[in-house]
């Protein structure tokens, strides 16, 4: 046997080996993910002050960014301009009303005294009776004012809800950051003009990441949320990272293997995703990256 096919099952030998090895090394396979948080505008108008920069870390409910809202203002100062109009020439039906309010406020008060007594014998029935007639007379006596200017009032109603909606968009014009993380991908540039609902950046926390691999059947028995297990990543060519990590979620529904996944049974049909959670610290993990797991 010459020199060259004593090689040649050296190679062949040194491959198989590997192969073996990294089989009984490995349980599962899959690819690391997090979750993805696409953040858009909540208002329509230009974008201004907008500060996010891909790879940059924001803390929640940090503001971000803002949309021209001077539009918005001028029509709510529009809205309470009417509004005020309106009321200053109804003015004394609103007088009014207010002073029966502060009545039956009274009667009230008078009303919930004299129950009180009535439990400990210090009151009598008719004394209820009186104030309870003068609660119903002072409720129709407003009944009947707003019956008789409920065009004014419906007016004056219909103006607060336009003044109510639009300072919801002013408070909308905001672009405040969702969830702490890191900036993956910005979408939108400062003065553009964006819409209700415009994607302006996606944004996920990658201090702890998920490793979703595959599992047969046969393996299930082995496992359950919350064990903890060993993740393996390429630390180079030739050598794995020993990571722990946690296994936070297992399907309760069987699937076709996916292409790109392998499990330990090469030739399995069906498998279970299971989602194994670990610590980023050190910032290593990447979206994507591939990983291998081994039960504990």
């Amino acid at each position: 046997m010459n020199k060259i096919t004593l090689l040649i099952f050296a190679l062949l030998f040194l491959s198989l080996s590997s192969c073996s090895k990294n089989e009984k090394l490995s349980d599962a396979y899959g690819n690391f993910e997090a979750v993805e948080t696409i953040v858009s505008a909540e208002a329509t108008g230009k974008l201004i002050d907008f500060n996010v920069e891909e790879g940059q870390t924001l803390e929640q409910d940090a503001v971000v960014g803002k949309v021209d809202i001077d539009q918005l203002s001028y029509k709510k100062i529009q809205l309470e301009a009417q509004k005020n109009s309106i009321k200053t020439r109804f003015n004394n039906i609103f007088s009014q009303i207010a002073v029966l309010q502060e009545q039956k406020k009274v009667n009230q008060v008078e009303k919930e005294r004299i129950e009180k007594l009535i439990k400990s014998d210090a009151a009598t029935t008719k004394q209820l009776d009186d104030v309870n007639g003068i609660l119903n007379v002072l409720n129709k006596q407003i009944n009947s004012i707003e019956t008789q200017n409920s065009t004014t009032i419906q007016d004056i109603k219909t103006i607060d809800a336009q003044i109510q909606q639009i300072q919801d968009q002013i408070e909308k014009s905001s672009v405040i950051n969702p969830v702490k993380g890191t900036v993956l991908m910005k979408l939108a540039e400062p003065s553009e003009i964006v819409s209700y609902g415009k994607p302006l950046y996606k944004i996920a926390d990658l201090t702890v990441m998920e490793l979703r691999v595959y599992v047969s059947e046969t393996q299930l028995p082995e496992i359950k949320i919350g064990q903890k297990v060993r993740v393996l990543i390429d630390a180079d060519k030739n050598n794995f990272k020993e990571l722990e990590g946690t296994i936070s979620w297992i399907s309760s529904k069987a699937e076709f293997t996916p292409k790109i996944i392998q499990t330990k049974e090469e030739r399995v049909n069906l498998v279970y995703a299971v989602k194994v959670r670990v610590n980023n610290n050190e910032g290593n993990l990447k979206i994507g990256m591939p990983g291998e797991i081994m039960f504990k």
